[in-house]
């Protein structure tokens, strides 16, 4: 499922406790160290956790404040598409939330088969661009991103792109989309997530560009 970022441990804590005394390798850590890798939620849970995590609905409405919107967006996406947690709990999900957040509910799109291209698409609608997810181009298959009838956008992650003989493929399909009349972008996972600028630009150039001319 996808996050922007795991690289802290985001641990709920009971109303009540007033701290936490980690124990690494015999010693008790000290409140800075302990703390520096660490997100403490101390909001009531929806459901009781059960084998030491909580609740899906519980997680994702952390997921919710803890993120970005464009990112909660992503997570929330990702999560229904996986199937980890079903549309028709989307209501427990934000029924535990602060009501500000629920701004964002109206832009969770299940056909995103990856975050990265939650991220696109959110920048895209922020344009006033018609998108479309997953659509099937006779001949070709589908693709990620159809946006206002005419550029398309493949989201490549280095898990299935980064062989040879399924790059291969790629620019065959991508000729033979440029021989429809569609013209391709292929953005990898790591510029979407770590060079979001340099994505946009290039995105904005194609679009504007087309529509000046």
């Amino acid at each position: 499922m996808f996050v922007a970022d795991s690289t802290r441990l985001h641990v709920h804590m009971e109303r009540g406790d007033s701290r936490m005394r980690p124990v690494v390798g015999g010693g008790a850590l000290g409140p800075a160290a302990q703390r520096r890798d660490l997100v403490l939620h101390w909001h009531a849970l929806t459901e009781p956790p059960t084998s030491g995590a909580v609740d899906i609905v519980d997680a994702l409405s952390h997921a919710i404040r803890c993120q970005e919107a464009r990112f909660a967006v992503a997570t929330l996406d990702s999560a229904i598409h996986l199937g980890t947690v079903a549309v028709d709990q989307l209501d427990q999900v934000f029924g535990a939330v602060p009501a500000r957040f629920r701004a964002i509910r109206p832009f969770i799109d299940s056909r995103a088969e990856a975050g990265t291209e939650t991220l696109v698409r959110l920048l895209l609608r922020r344009w006033g661009c018609d998108v479309d997810l997953q659509v099937s181009i006779d001949g070709v298959g589908r693709v990620d991103l159809l946006v206002n009838g005419w550029l398309i956008i493949e989201c490549d992650s280095k898990q299935f792109h980064s062989d040879w003989n399924q790059r291969r493929v790629d620019y065959q399909r991508d000729r033979a989309l440029a021989a429809l009349g569609f013209t391709v972008l292929r953005l990898t996972a790591e510029d979407i997530l770590y060079r979001f600028e340099d994505v946009a630009s290039a995105l904005r150039g194609l679009i504007f560009a087309n529509r000046r001319g």
